[in-house]
């Protein structure tokens, strides 16, 4: 991954992280040259948590606790896969109107959608979590407690950012915080698996005045995520005639030997390191008796990087890969039977907020506030959306210790973890900013336009 050999922010570590979960490092971190935040951010902060209004806004998301766990598990229990997040989404909206949001509702794509209004003139900030989690129909979804721990397949991932935007929600209505800023609250489909952030797109979509992201996931104390890693996956066909292996040899191409060909070519394919660009052909499939010359045979390509580019070039390289493997097995066997098709099934725009951005240095502050170095990190999430139309987005923490994401184990410790949600909210407040308090930081952007 690219980066500058010094960050205008307070001391960080920088660090890439898997798609399964922003908490899960997965290479080798560096430490970067400590400096500051710029002095309209830390003004902010002093005055936001300076603030007695703040503080006992900060006091009811600790006294919100208990609720929002309650939240959490309700959320948790109705199940929500990958295109199946209806349930969910009724249950969260409800919420939300419970909660104050009488006008928000569920929008064509899915995505539980409600604007809680500033004061005018400040920008308009999305917050978000996504409903769907990995798990099919059917799985065991209530919550277990045991040893401390919250069990239950996405539980953490991401109901728990479900249950933090409500408990936002609530405190602000009850203590009568006004925003300057508008606040955009969603809870989005599609962010799993072969969902594509079909959710966010339609977010952003539909709403051309967006000025900046937050969204929450699982993540560790002081994580910010700033860096969103593009993928394109293919499902590729390989077509023949077929054929008995012993009467029709010599006479037809075999569609596995094609792929065969293909996948070998694939693997010599060469990649940057730097920025991380990775590619895999992840299954394989094919054949009717192992006795026939195959008519048949389909593969699952994953790429990724951290730059499009590059990301980009490795594609032209595979696709270019398997029409030479089709041709090459062809001219085996003198003819031109075999055929491959590609689809793609899988488009997740890649990019990057620049973490000299006050979206960045905003989260950064805010962490200085409640104890926690920064970690930047970068995954495949829903701000990757934003991200690749040029506006700043950050994922960041919902608050309480998490593990075994995707994994029918996965849990969370729901101890102090109003602490993390505190953190976050923070972090909020000081980019829509906060009537008779502070200023906004986030700036307005011009409208975009289709």
């Amino acid at each position: 991954m690219p980066h500058r050999a010094s960050f205008r922010l307070a001391p960080i570590v920088l660090a890439l992280a898997c798609a399964a979960g922003i908490a899960n490092a997965q290479t080798g971190a560096v430490t970067a040259t400590p400096t500051q935040v710029r002095p309209e951010v830390d003004k902010a902060y002093t005055q936001l948590m300076g603030a007695p209004a703040i503080q006992k806004l900060l006091d009811a998301v600790k006294a919100d606790h208990d609720r929002a766990v309650e939240d959490l598990k309700m959320l948790t229990e109705i199940e929500a896969p990958p295109f199946k997040e209806q349930k969910r989404a009724e249950a969260f909206l409800a919420r939300m109107k419970a909660l104050g949001l009488a006008d928000a509702k569920i929008d064509a794509e899915g995505n539980v959608v409600g604007l809680r209004k500033g004061t005018g003139n400040g920008p308009k900030l999305l917050i978000s979590a996504h409903l769907d989690t990995v798990f099919p129909a059917g799985t065991d979804v209530k919550v277990k407690e045991r040893d401390g721990k919250l069990y239950a397949p996405g539980i953490s991932d991401d109901t728990r950012g479900l249950s933090v935007l409500l408990s936002w929600l609530k405190v602000l209505n009850d203590n009568k915080v006004q925003t300057v800023g508008d606040l955009l609250i969603v809870g989005n489909v599609g962010e799993e698996e072969l969902g594509n952030l079909r959710g966010m797109k339609a977010i952003f979509r539909n709403h051309l005045d967006i000025d900046g992201m937050v969204g929450l996931e699982p993540a560790a104390d002081g994580t910010v995520l700033m860096l969103g890693t593009g993928s394109h996956r293919y499902e590729v066909t390989f077509k023949g005639p077929g054929g008995h292996s012993f009467g029709a040899f010599g006479q037809v191409p075999s569609a596995i030997h094609g792929m065969g060909r293909a996948i070998a070519k694939i693997a010599e394919v060469r990649t940057p390191s730097f920025p991380k660009t990775t590619f895999t052909v992840g299954t394989v499939g094919g054949g009717t008796s192992v006795n026939t010359i195959a008519p048949d045979a389909r593969m699952a390509i994953d790429i990724r990087s951290d730059e499009m580019a590059p990301l980009l070039e490795t594609e032209k390289k595979i696709l270019a890969a398997i029409d030479e493997a089709v041709a090459e097995e062809n001219k085996r066997w003198n003819v031109t039977t075999l055929s491959a098709s590609n689809k793609l099934i899988g488009d997740r725009p890649g990019g990057r907020t620049q973490s000299d951005t006050v979206i960045v240095e905003a989260a950064t502050r805010s962490n200085t506030a409640f104890g926690h170095k920064t970690l930047l990190s970068g995954a495949s999430t829903d701000a990757n959306v934003p991200m690749s139309l040029g506006i700043p987005a950050i994922i960041i923490g919902a608050g309480g210790k998490t593990g075994g994401f995707h994994a029918l184990s996965e849990w969370i410790d729901v101890t102090d973890a109003w602490k993390g949600a505190q953190n976050s909210l923070v972090t909020v407040l000081g980019l829509v900013g906060v009537q008779g308090t502070s200023a906004p930081l986030l700036e307005k952007r011009a409208p975009r336009r289709d």
